[in-house]
């Protein structure tokens, strides 16, 4: 049966175990190795990844390229403006093109039936780098982080403040594959998606008021309010603004509670400099732990965990 990794669901809470746990283990193995040194094992030696992206990318172009470097396999990139999808190829025609070229696909784009669409055409395994309704791959980073940071993921309380996207999406996903709280401070006009809370059951909670959602946390977690691609809105910008991760909220949290954000960040935005670069922020070994996760997940999607 084929792995797609378009949402967390795909893994189920078994795989999402599974992953987390190669993503630690596979990251403390290789200590002190430079960053481009292939694992001792090399598990996807001859595997070549074909990287797609609609969307621009820092984190997640050079995390599955270097991902697959250490891996042993390789990959290659495509950009929109500059491939056949730029010039109105079908979906469905990449799809066929690229299984027959590469072992996996990774696609970066907005729309998710997009994402849906290259998967059911595809027959090799499809890893979702971003869509306008998930980002599954940076949650699981996410979650290693907390892990490795000695806060394991059941019975935890996370809090969330700003606005209802993708990345909340995928942590509502979470909250229930992995059993923590999550509190979702936002506000009205601006909640994450109901079927995903709806299938996350009774531990979220959607919160107006940002000091009760944060209170007791164990996780704050934020975004940019102004997503990729989105013109600017001073309406939003002005109904996000008492939902700023600043030190005042934060004192609100517990004493060692992590503040994570998936960057870029909007600086004096949805975060102030003091909470970014203080001593609850992990942000830094957030965005490391994109290549572990996904080294991880590309591990999940060729069935060797």
């Amino acid at each position: 049966m084929m792995r797609h990794f378009l949402n967390l669901g795909d893994a189920g809470p078994d795989g999402v175990k599974a992953i987390l746990s190669d993503a630690v283990a596979r990251k403390a193995a290789r200590a002190g190795f430079p960053k481009g040194q292939i694992d001792a094992d090399a598990p996807l030696a001859g595997r070549v990844l074909a990287m797609v992206f609609e969307k621009n990318s820092t984190r997640t172009r050079v995390s599955f390229d270097v991902g697959m470097r250490q891996l042993g396999g390789s990959a290659v990139v495509l950009d929109a403006g500059s491939s056949q999808l730029g010039r109105g190829e079908s979906i469905a025609d990449t799809a066929r093109v690229l299984s027959r070229m590469a072992d996996a696909i990774m696609l970066r784009t907005s729309d998710h039936a997009k994402m849906e669409e290259l998967a059911h055409y595809a027959t090799v395994p499809v890893i979702n780098g971003l869509t306008d309704l998930s980002h599954p791959c940076q949650v699981m980073a996410d979650l290693e982080t907390v892990i490795e940071h000695g806060k394991p993921l059941a019975g935890l309380t996370w809090a969330w403040l700003g606005d209802g996207n993708n990345m909340l999406n995928s942590i509502v996903e979470a909250s229930g594959l992995c059993e923590f709280d999550l509190r979702i401070g936002v506000p009205a006009g601006y909640d994450s998606d109901a079927g995903f809370i709806a299938r996350a059951g009774a531990g979220v909670s959607v919160l107006r008021d940002p000091v009760a959602a944060v209170t007791g946390a164990d996780i704050v977690v934020t975004d940019t309010w102004i997503s990729m691609g989105q013109a600017e809105a001073g309406e939003k910008l002005a109904a996000m603004g008492p939902y700023q991760v600043n030190a005042a909220l934060m004192a609100h949290a517990k004493a060692d509670a992590l503040f994570l954000h998936c960057l870029p960040a909007h600086r004096g935005e949805e975060v102030t400099d003091a909470v970014i670069d203080g001593p609850a922020s992990v942000v830094w070994d957030e965005a490391e732990n994109r290549i572990h996760a996904q080294k991880a997940i590309l591990r999940w999607v060729f069935g060797q965990i």
